[in-house]
């Protein structure tokens, strides 16, 4: 009984110990601060910019006001003399040969570039100038480069998928111009999205103010999980509400951008969207997952045999839960790789192998899509919400649509329908119903039939509005 008593004492004191371990918290930041903070910068950017061109001074020629006026618009330079615009952020070192990482919208258009570097033992006393290594609007990254007369201390990336929410963060930079600042917080939430395809925010609570910008985010370990880029404010100011891109993503950035001065990005070549409950119970799917292919114009996919209402569910061995996670996917995979990509086609799968591009150089050129077809008769009917009729000349000028563009122009949408809840209105064409092109009439009302005929409960449809398609499942009941 003793013995039992003592193990049941020493389980509950290890037990307390754990968890006061765990919930225990730094005494102090100073440590961390003082390892890492040698390695983070300010940085100046100077731009020249036009002057003012404000109203001029107008009289007479001739009157006797037009001798003060030309003096006055000659000691005040005409008011529109070049003048140069400086701005402030942050960044940190990540070699001891001095690249240095920021935001790219701190140096975007910058005439000159200065650093400026943590007071502390080794580190360059002086401004030192910076050129640009290569920059990502999409991910809003720059690398820069500074020769420093002696080694620089830096910092390394850390694992940002290793961030949990509620793990205790450090930001470092220069808000509002104060200079060098320390600001701690948590990981508030992962993953967020603010505007880019390539988003994957870290938000936390840690201040982060204008100045901040293109600073580093700490874990406890002094790695960087994340770069700090955004705010939201409604005063300018911070609430708590900060967003750092996270390491992951700026590691792949900067190396592309080390290499190459540029980034290079995979490219499928498919136009997509995501696939919900009613798209997967229209093409019977078990569950809404993967990437509807909307559309494939010229390049890999198309080559690679992906069609147009394809479900890509695997890419390069890696299951696609939606369409966001999908760019993801390709815009990290390898340019000229060969990727195995699984679709989902008429209602069993399918392994295509496909060579990817690079969407940079696809960004750049101009796309072509081409094919053949006519536009039979003008007959009308009314089927599931809509009033239909077959393309005609007429019908093309209208709402202009190419001519070899074949498909069912929507003429009327009941205000009452699921189809006008879905977003169809009149002058959207419809090319595809259950995933086989439409003609005339009589191809729809075939599909509808047949999606009756096989138990499905609603009829997928390809919908092109402005050249842009998209696909919607209608309730069959309608």
């Amino acid at each position: 009984m003793i013995r039992l008593a003592w193990l049941a004492v020493l389980t509950a004191a290890v037990l307390l110990m754990q968890a006061v371990s765990a919930m225990a918290r730094p005494e102090s930041l100073a440590p961390l601060a003082e390892r890492v903070s040698p390695a983070v910068v300010n940085i100046t950017t100077s731009t020249l910019v036009e002057g003012r061109t404000g109203p001029q001074g107008i009289v007479p020629e001739g009157s006797p006001f037009e001798e003060f006026f030309r003096e006055f618009q000659d000691r005040n330079g005409n008011g529109n003399r070049p003048r140069r615009s400086s701005a402030l952020g942050s960044g940190f070192v990540i070699s001891e040969d001095g690249y240095i990482v920021t935001n790219n919208h701190v140096i975007d258009g910058a005439d000159e570039i200065e650093i400026e570097f943590f007071p502390g033992e080794g580190q360059p006393k002086e401004l030192l100038p910076a050129k640009v290594i290569g920059t990502d609007p999409n991910t809003d990254i720059a690398l820069l480069k500074v020769e420093a007369p002696a080694a620089l201390k830096y910092v390394k990336f850390g694992d940002s998928d290793t961030a949990r929410v509620g793990d205790w963060v450090v930001a470092m930079g220069n808000p509002l111009g104060q200079g060098f600042s320390v600001s701690a917080g948590i990981v508030s939430a992962r993953n967020r999205e603010l505007s880019g395809s390539y988003d994957d925010y870290i938000q936390t609570d840690a201040a982060i103010n204008r100045g901040n910008s293109g600073g580093p985010l700490f874990n406890m370990d002094g790695d960087v999980v994340g770069v700090n880029t955004a705010i939201l404010s409604p005063n300018g100011g911070s609430i708590g509400i900060g967003f750092s891109m996270a390491s992951n993503v700026v590691v792949k950035v900067v190396a592309q951008l080390k290499e190459f001065g540029e980034t290079r990005r995979g490219w499928l070549g498919v136009k997509i969207q995501d696939v919900d409950s009613d798209l997967a119970e229209a093409m019977g799917l078990e569950k809404a997952r993967g990437a509807l292919v909307t559309d494939v114009p010229e390049g890999p996919a198309k080559e690679g045999g992906v069609l147009a209402g394809d479900v890509i569910v695997s890419f390069d061995g890696v299951d696609v839960q939606d369409t966001r996670g999908l760019v993801r996917q390709v815009g990290n995979a390898e340019v000229g790789k060969t990727v195995r990509v699984v679709v989902y086609r008429e209602g069993k799968t399918e392994t295509l192998r496909v060579t990817l591009g690079r969407r940079e150089d696809a960004e750049r050129g101009p796309s072509s899509e081409s094919g053949s077809g006519g536009a039979p008769g003008s007959t009308e009917k009314e089927l599931l919400g809509l009033s239909v009729g077959v393309l005609t000349d007429q019908m093309r000028a209208e709402l202009n649509v190419a001519g070899d563009v074949e498909g069912l122009a929507v003429l009327s949408v009941d205000e009452t329908s699921e189809a006008w809840e879905k977003g169809l209105r009149a002058g959207d064409v419809i090319t595809e119903a259950g995933q086989q092109k439409v003609a005339t009439i009589s191809d729809l009302e075939a599909r509808v039939s047949e999606a009756k005929e096989a138990g499905r409960k609603s009829l997928l449809l390809l919908v092109r509005r402005g050249g842009e398609p998209r696909f919607v499942a209608l309730n069959l009941s309608e």
